[in-house]
């Protein structure tokens, strides 16, 4: 068993990290989870939320506002809407991203408000993860 997997975090801007993590903790939209080497494969949407890697005892953390995750035993690969350093995020920036949320919603079709009002709490919590 590998004591380490390659992490790979890419945003359509740019590539925001890719060194040997020993675990990822991921915003899944199916709830979060935390990928390790040996992980069985998986491939799973993300939510809006903080996501942690883990590198020889130091974490660093992004801010995500969706995207996908390919997890193999080897290696996992974020491919994010938008990626954002935790240091370079302020709470000004997450309650943008709310309130732009939050417009989203009122204006969303009723089949789409179960929808939009995960994504609003989702930054909410985002909010409160940076308190």
């Amino acid at each position: 068993m590998a004591d380490t997997l390659q992490f790979d975090l890419v945003s359509p801007e740019r590539m925001l990290a890719s060194f040997e993590a020993s675990e990822v903790l991921l915003p899944g939209t199916e709830g979060d989870m935390t990928a390790m080497p040996d992980h069985a494969p998986t491939i799973t949407t993300l939510r809006p939320g903080f996501l942690r890697a883990v590198s020889a005892g130091e974490s660093r953390e992004f801010l995500v506002t969706g995207g996908f995750a390919e997890i193999t035993a080897t290696s996992t690969s974020v491919l994010a809407e938008q990626a954002i350093p935790r240091e370079e995020v302020s709470r000004e920036m997450l309650e943008e991203l709310h309130a732009q949320a939050t417009r989203v919603h009122e204006e969303a079709a009723p089949e789409n408000k179960d929808v939009t009002a995960k994504v609003v709490a989702d930054f909410a919590a985002a909010i409160e993860a940076m308190a």
